[in-house]
């Protein structure tokens, strides 16, 4: 199953938990992600969530000078993006289940002998 379609679906959600537990900056975002297993979310899916996230109220961000190159912007989940994160949670958490439901029963009781499904 090609996962592309999948993660345009929950890439706010994914990217509102990795600054959960944790400040970060673009690609430190997208490594973080891609270590959690999405590995093939892309770098400027990342970082245009985090620009729609941020204009919609849910991050804040602030700059941290670096000695060895270019400043780098850091994002910050807020009190709006935390209460965003918890109600796409529990969306997240029955959509799966019914999914894994739909998945796991076979509702179309026995196959007769000698035919395929």
């Amino acid at each position: 199953m090609d996962t592309t379609q999948l993660l345009k679906g929950v890439l706010d959600v994914a990217v509102l938990a990795v600054l959960r537990a944790e400040d970060g900056y673009g690609y430190d975002i997208v490594r973080r992600l891609r270590d959690a297993g999405l590995g093939d979310v892309g770098d400027a899916s990342v970082y245009g969530t985090l620009r729609r996230l941020y204009a919609a109220g849910s991050l804040s961000s602030y700059v941290v000078p670096s000695d060895g190159g270019p400043h780098r912007k850091y994002y910050a989940i807020n009190p709006q993006g935390r209460a965003a994160l918890e109600s796409q949670t529990v969306t997240w958490l029955d959509f799966a289940g019914a999914m894994s439901a739909l998945l796991t029963t076979d509702t179309a009781g026995p196959t007769p002998i000698g035919e395929n499904r």
